[in-house]
């Protein structure tokens, strides 16, 4: 019997709903399944000369069959990054969305497998920000804003995860005294918005959520999970022509492997007049700005002060 490659993905996917499979542990899964058909496939093809070589052969084409499954089944979906994952669910783009954030509003302590909640990411973010950018990062925590602006004031004003990189970190002495004369600058910086999962459903809005509270910063970002379909990454690239936010793909299993999908464009200048207002309403946002003032004046990034702190290597 020939190996029916497309009915068999669907087949296990189906059977395995809200659970992720790389297209390598799909291929594997088959080959394992149905040894017969797949010995078959090796034995017509003068290509393929071993076990290895045709799980290979097998993962090519269900990528390349992806498309055709959701046409077919718009139940199969899959997340954007590396690997791509794909999935079987009868939820709608908008229930996943509200999972996912009524997830996050719950302690920890209240849910009897903790999943990933949003909180969960930051310190993850921070970590990857530092080790492979060089970036110093602060949470921003809504509940210590002021609200004197009361309800809904201050919606979208604070970003959750601010950062300043230290253009100076490995420069001679002499050249940074010489721009401390010169007034250059020495630092950029850097502001987050941080969500657990982006479709079509809340794209738009979580991107322009991320426009209003990181439009400040040299570098504005918005920091996911998970990202369901192609084409909501079509609308995050058309967006960033437009607005300049990048994307930034979060890997909560390895930090280090998070990536910059989408490098932001960068502002020239801090908008101050902004970042006055937000010192203004939230305490945490005036330490980070006390940081890079210190900074300034100091040289010193006061790397202890930060929400991640270098790896000390021997």
């Amino acid at each position: 019997m020939a190996l029916n490659l497309s009915k068999l993905t669907v087949e296990l996917l189906r059977t395995n709903p809200e659970r992720r499979f790389s297209a390598r542990q799909i291929a594997e899964a088959i080959f394992e399944a149905h040894p017969a058909e797949c010995q078959a496939k090796k034995a017509k093809s003068v290509k393929i000369e071993t076990d290895t070589d045709l799980i290979q052969q097998l993962v090519a084409e269900i990528g390349s069959k992806r498309p055709d499954f959701q046409r077919k089944f718009p139940q199969v979906k899959t997340t954007e990054g590396r690997p791509r994952l794909f999935y079987w669910t009868e939820k709608p783009d908008t229930q996943e969305v509200a999972e996912a954030e009524q997830i996050s509003t719950m302690p920890a302590a209240a849910l009897a497998t903790p999943p990933l909640r949003e909180v969960d990411l930051y310190p993850l973010l921070s970590q990857f920000l530092l080790s492979e950018h060089g970036v110093y990062s602060k949470r921003i925590d809504e509940k210590r804003a002021s609200n004197r602006q009361g309800p809904g004031g201050n919606k979208w004003l604070y970003p959750d995860i601010v950062g300043m990189e230290d253009l100076t970190a490995d420069w001679h002495p002499e050249i940074k005294g010489a721009v401390s004369e010169y007034a250059d600058q020495k630092v950029k910086l850097w502001s987050f918005e941080v969500k657990l999962l982006l479709n079509r459903s809340n794209v738009r809005e979580a991107f322009f959520q991320a426009v209003s509270n990181s439009s400040w910063a040299n570098l504005g970002y918005l920091a996911v999970a998970e990202i369901e379909g192609t084409e909501t990454m079509k609308e995050l690239r058309m967006l960033f022509s437009l607005h300049g936010i990048g994307l930034i793909q979060i890997t909560p299993q390895n930090p280090a492997e998070s990536q910059i999908l989408i490098p932001a464009r960068e502002r020239a200048s801090v908008d101050w007049a902004n970042c006055n207002r937000l010192a203004k309403e939230n305490k945490d946002f005036l330490e980070f700005v006390k940081l890079v003032r210190q900074f300034h004046q100091t040289g010193d990034p006061r790397v202890r002060d930060w929400d991640a702190v270098p790896v000390l290597t021997d």
